[in-house]
């Protein structure tokens, strides 16, 4: 698609002047549609909205103009605020970038009161769909990597910086490739956007010592993954609460399917397990790894299972994926597998918080059960034919907190799919229990 711009036309001399510190042509293509009002001879018989109209470029009267769509940047400290037609609107009129905020709204005077977030980042500040689609590869093509930071059968992890922040980079091995087509797809197409799923900043095929290489760049999170956090770090309760209740939170968000001017399909993991999931320096989790999601409309009822010929782990397989009796043609099956797997998260968050002055050793699931790099048959024998379950340690059952963990864990490993919790059951359950330790917490300060 060719873009044409005619300056005197939108009235946008010098207008360029301020991008200067990206080397992008996208973005600057991107502002011209939203920053240069339209003159007050186009598309008179659509235009329906009064906008609040802040800005130099001569397009205001008496402090509003009209059009189609309101907007309001922010570039560096300088504020604007203006009106456009339809025919200059893109798909990227939202999101913001390092120095820069760009926000369109269709109400009167909607842009009067808009203000950039606080602390702009770099990026998006959960993970929606990253920087505008144009841009990634010119984006990936700027990255010095750093440290590698992580291997493993996929490829590799280093830890790269593009205009001085740190980015994290997933370079994928040629075998994995279509779980680099899968993510790819997945962010380029859904709104993800939220702060427990692991912020999406771009993707490109680059060709590096005559061989190809898939990158994921994405946010950074110098913790690591929730398996390396455990591995070092114990909890109180109540963090532990409020990491469960996050990657809940996260999971919630990709099994539920929204349906507004930001649609957003249902999407089931398939391989959530505490390496695919991140710690944030907050406190929270984030899920990672969208290699082998599976997504649902409800609409057109469509299942799109993806091309992958990649499975999932096999420690934290349910047990209708290791008998073979899941029901690969619906879509709550693959949710119901995403909740068995999340017990197990929990199980291992829970191992390391300290009750009563007890706290366990890091183990992964079924450590004492199956080896290190159990089969999918040595899986199958412990868990439908056995039917074993990970042990709970007495300790947890003399808090009240982890006893109401201990409770919902055993209901996420029925065998029975259907008899399981739903993740938002257990987002409301654990988002009950953070408020009710929220006000004993206070209590205790009052009683003080």
């Amino acid at each position: 698609m060719e873009l044409i711009f005619n300056n005197d036309q939108y009235n946008c001399k010098r207008f360029f002047s301020p991008f200067s510190f990206v080397n992008s042509d996208y973005l600057r293509m991107l502002a011209v549609f939203l920053l240069c009002a339209s003159d007050s001879n186009d598309d008179a018989n659509d235009r329906k909205l009064l906008c609040t109209c802040e800005n130099t470029k001569g397009t205001c009267q008496n402090g509003t103009c009209t059009g189609d769509y309101c907007f309001y940047t922010w570039v560096h400290g300088e504020e604007e605020r203006g009106c456009f037609s339809k025919k200059h609107y893109r798909e990227q009129c939202s999101g913001f970038f390092k120095g820069f905020f760009v926000s369109c709204c269709e109400e009167n005077e909607c842009n009067a009161l808009m203000t950039p977030p606080p602390n702009i980042k770099f990026c998006t500040s959960g993970s929606g769909t990253g920087l505008p689609y144009l841009v990634q590869r010119t984006m990936a093509r700027q990255i010095s990597l750093v440290e590698c930071v992580g291997k493993g059968r996929y490829g590799e992890v280093w830890r790269g910086t593009w205009m001085g922040e740190s980015v994290a980079v997933k370079i994928f091995s040629s075998r994995d490739e279509q779980s680099w087509f899968r993510e790819t797809e997945i962010y380029n197409t859904v709104q993800l956007r939220h702060d427990n799923i692991l912020g999406f900043i771009a993707s490109d095929m680059t060709s590096k010592n005559s061989s190809t290489q898939l990158w994921l760049v994405t946010h950074f999170h110098e913790l690591g993954s929730l398996y390396d956090f455990l591995q070092y770090s114990s909890l109180d309760p109540e963090s532990c609460l409020r990491m469960c209740l996050s990657v809940a939170c996260g999971l919630v968000h990709l099994h539920t399917e929204i349906v507004s001017s930001q649609e957003k399909p249902a999407i089931a993991h398939r391989d959530l397990k505490s390496r695919n999931i991140l710690m944030k320096r907050n406190g929270q989790c984030c899920i990672a790894d969208l290699g082998l999601a599976v997504i649902h409309t409800q609409a057109h009822d469509s299942l799109d299972v993806g091309n992958n010929p990649r499975v999932g782990t096999k420690r934290y397989m349910a047990p209708e994926v290791l008998d073979e009796t899941i029901r690969v043609d619906v879509f709550e099956s693959y949710k119901q597998t995403d909740i068995w797997a999340l017990g197990l998260v929990f199980w291992e968050i829970s191992r390391r918080t300290i009750v009563n002055g007890i706290v366990e050793d890091y183990r992964p699931p079924f450590f004492d059960l199956v080896p290190s790099d159990p089969s999918f048959e040595e899986m199958k024998k412990v868990v439908c034919v056995d039917q074993h379950r990970p042990s709970l340690h007495n300790r947890l059952n003399s808090h009240p907190i982890l006893s109401a963990l201990v409770k919902i864990m055993k209901e996420c490993w029925y065998k029975n799919p259907t008899a399981r919790l739903t993740a938002l059951r257990v987002k409301k359950t654990l988002s009950k229990l953070d408020l009710d330790s929220d006000f004993s917490l206070s209590k205790v300060k009052q009683d003080i």
